[in-house]
Formats: C-alpha cells, structure tokens, sequence
C-alpha cells in the first residue's frame, strides 16, 4: 500500500485534530504513516502539548469524538511515525522544547524519503 505523507504547517487545534484523524485512520487500514510537523504545526509534537488543553478537547470528548490525546496514543500504538522539522521549531522560537515520547527531529528531506512515491496531504 503506498504511504501516506501528512504535512502539518498551522498550530490550531483544528488542523491538528484532523490530521492525526486522518492519520490513524490511515494506518489502520494497514497504509504506512508519516506525520510531518513544520512551523505551528510542531507544537502538535511537542512532549507538553497546549493542543490537549484546548478547550475543545472536552467539547469532542462530550460528543464522543476522539481527542487529541487519544489520537496521538493512537497514533503511538499505530507506529505512525512523527517527525518535528528542526528548521520549522527554530522558525517558531520552540527549538529546545522537549518533543513528545517517539518523535524524531529531522527535515523535509527525511519526509519525502520516508514518504517516497505516496501521497502528500498538506494541512
């Protein structure tokens, strides 16, 4: 099955939500995952991460719609691999911040080797 490539460029809460949504559902059809954060969309990765804080979390969790939390321990148990760009932290004034648990750090090179000849969904 071809890879699936996900670029992550804007920190909100809604992007982000959505990207991991499509990314867990992804790998659990058995596609090979890679979740790319660049700019805002790093502090998705971040090991203290506001986005679980969003007051939109409860708002998802009252409807019954998976969270940001539960997504990313999703995301951990699928292997999907995540990748925080070093030039996008910098960029963003977070290089040094502490990256969640299995987060690599590395660059858009990294990404489209990892993706190869998949598909790239920019979010």
């Amino acid at each position: 099955m071809n890879a699936l490539g996900l670029l992550l460029i804007s920190g909100g809460h809604e992007r982000a939500h959505y990207a991991l949504m499509l990314a867990t559902a992804a790998a659990a059809l058995g596609r090979p995952v890679t979740l790319f954060a660049t700019n805002g969309g790093c502090r998705l990765l971040l090991k203290a991460a506001p986005l679980e804080h969003d007051p939109r979390e409860a708002e998802l969790a009252r409807a019954g719609v998976a969270t940001i939390t539960t997504l990313m321990e999703a995301a951990r148990a699928l292997e999907i691999r995540r990748i925080a760009c070093e030039a996008g932290l910098k960029a963003e004034g977070l290089e040094g911040e502490e990256l969640a648990p299995g987060t690599e750090l590395a660059g858009i090179v990294t990404f489209l080797g990892a993706v190869g000849g998949g598909q790239v969904i920019s979010l």
